[in-house]
């Protein structure tokens, strides 16, 4: 096999391996839009040490009280819809970043996920979602507050 035939085959992988973190990430997504608390158990990593920063908490370890508190929003009547946007996947071997714009209740939060690569299957070990404060300083003066900015 020649270098560049090896070279297309890596990248090929990549593009598949891409396709496959983001279609966990919006697993990830569906069960919060379902408020579907067994599917949130199912993406969430058992193997790796797991983390969650939700808007405005502190952050969360191991994976009983981030699952905790998943149950406490996906049960809460009040809790607000959900839609993600302009998802990107970054790899590093078997562990994968996804960075993506959630839209709640009209309010755009940045959010980064990480996902790990556990019996052939990608589960999230963290989720930090922040609000983003140009938004909430400018949002009289923003054109366009949904565009996406990253490079």
């Amino acid at each position: 096999m020649t270098d560049e035939a090896a070279r297309r085959g890596a990248e090929g992988e990549q593009e598949d391996g891409d396709d496959a973190v983001l279609e966990a990430n919006a697993a990830f997504y569906r069960a919060f839009a379902d408020r579907d608390l067994e599917a949130m158990d199912r993406i969430w990593a058992r193997e790796a040490p797991v983390a969650c920063t939700h808007p405005a908490w502190t952050v969360l370890t191991g994976r009983e009280d981030v699952l905790k508190s998943w149950e406490g929003i996906l049960t809460n009547p009040d809790a607000p819809s959900i839609e993600v946007r302009d998802a990107v996947a970054h790899r590093l071997g078997e562990t994968a970043i996804v960075l993506c714009r959630e839209i709640v209740e009209g309010a755009p939060i940045e959010s980064t996920n990480v996902f790990v690569l556990e019996g052939g299957e990608w589960r999230i070990a963290h989720h930090h979602a922040s609000a983003i404060a140009r938004f909430l300083v400018s949002r009289s003066t923003e054109t366009d507050p949904f565009r996406d900015r990253r490079n």
